[in-house]
């Protein structure tokens, strides 16, 4: 007798929905445990490249200073030119250092010269002013223009630990100017003689000049040269000038604010700063008061990275300054002559 058998095709068993939810469950607490990761792996590669463009800066600072016998001017009056572009033949910018024309000088109607043409057409040196050049900016900010067309940049240099203008503050119960390695190269404030320099005569700068090594007493290893700034983000109607280093005040920090501070910086003229506006630090239109008053201008050193800010030395080398560090510490960092002691392991 023969055996009776089922021919009809089993029905296939397929995802419940419960399993499915579960499935879908599994992926996204994966994903969620991964973008961090890969979040943090891009900026780790973003930072390695900032702090490589800051050593290109040390480098190109120390070749200028065998060639031409002292550290590049910090700037030149207001608008004539800044470190930016007196290094830019060390750092493989010879087209564009030989652009530049270094004629300018406050007071003889060479407002043409202006990094922005004063606003005009036929700017001289605006070929040059509004060409970005990658070396002075962090991949971790987002690339701003300031005005009339010119990029905001990422690296400052050290301007000491008053204000732009160096000023001494005991006059109003602040702090003594104790050096810095850059200044202004011709004080505007003072005369302009026939022959386009400056008086001396006049000036309310506390230095003025350029400095050599031997300038630092206090030593290359415990002096900043530069650190991060951010680019202030702006619109037509209202720029931000942060991060414009190649004005004259833009082109430097101070250590008035600490790292990435959340005090906002001082910027004394309307229309020089936004704030608040996406994601800019503070500032102020006015004289404020923290533990030591500001006159003038003063600009924090800040960055995009998690924590701190990366810092070039006077020897060379870059080191990731935490926002946690004490301020008469980074006050001390930033002065040439001040005298301090500052432990290696204090920063």
């Amino acid at each position: 007798m023969s055996r009776l058998t089922d021919d009809r095709p089993k029905a296939s068993r397929g995802f419940t929905l419960i399993e499915l939810l579960v499935v879908i469950a599994i992926i996204a607490v994966l994903i969620a445990l991964l973008l961090p990761a890969v979040q943090a792996a891009r900026e780790a590669a973003r930072r390695a490249q900032c702090v490589n463009n800051m050593k290109q800066i040390g480098l190109a600072m120390h070749n200028y200073q065998s060639a031409m016998g002292s550290l590049p001017p910090g700037f030149k009056e207001c608008c004539y030119g800044t470190w930016t572009v007196f290094i830019l033949s060390f750092i493989e910018g010879n087209n564009s250092y030989n652009a530049w024309n270094f004629n300018g000088v406050a007071g003889a109607g060479l407002t043409a010269f202006q990094y922005g043409g004063n606003g005009q057409p036929g700017g001289v040196n605006t070929t040059v002013a509004f060409n970005r050049i990658n070396s002075y900016t962090c991949p971790s900010d987002t690339p701003a223009q300031s005005i009339w067309g010119v990029p905001n940049y990422n690296y400052a240099v050290n301007l000491g630990n008053t204000d732009t203008m160096q000023n001494n503050q005991t006059a109003i119960g602040g702090q003594p100017f104790l050096g810095a390695p850059f200044a202004d190269l011709m004080p505007s404030s003072g005369t302009v003689a026939a022959n386009g320099n400056v008086a001396s005569s006049g000036t309310t700068v506390g230095s003025y000049g350029v400095f050599d090594f031997r300038d630092i007493i206090d030593g290359t290893s415990n002096t900043m040269l530069a650190a991060e700034v951010i680019q202030g983000q702006g619109n037509s109607s209202k720029p931000d000038l942060r991060g414009c280093t190649l004005w004259s005040e833009g082109s430097g920090f101070e250590t008035i604010l600490g790292p990435n501070s959340t005090l906002p910086d001082n910027v004394y003229a309307a229309g020089y700063c936004n704030y608040p506006y996406q994601n800019n630090p503070p500032c102020t239109g006015g004289t404020y008061t923290n533990s030591t008053p500001q006159t003038s201008l003063t600009f924090g050193s800040r960055s995009r990275h998690p924590g701190g800010v990366n810092t070039l030395f006077g020897d060379g080398r870059v080191s990731f300054i935490k926002n946690s560090v004490s301020l008469p510490t980074w006050r001390a960092l930033s002065t040439t002559k001040g005298g301090e002691i500052v432990s290696s392991d204090s920063f």
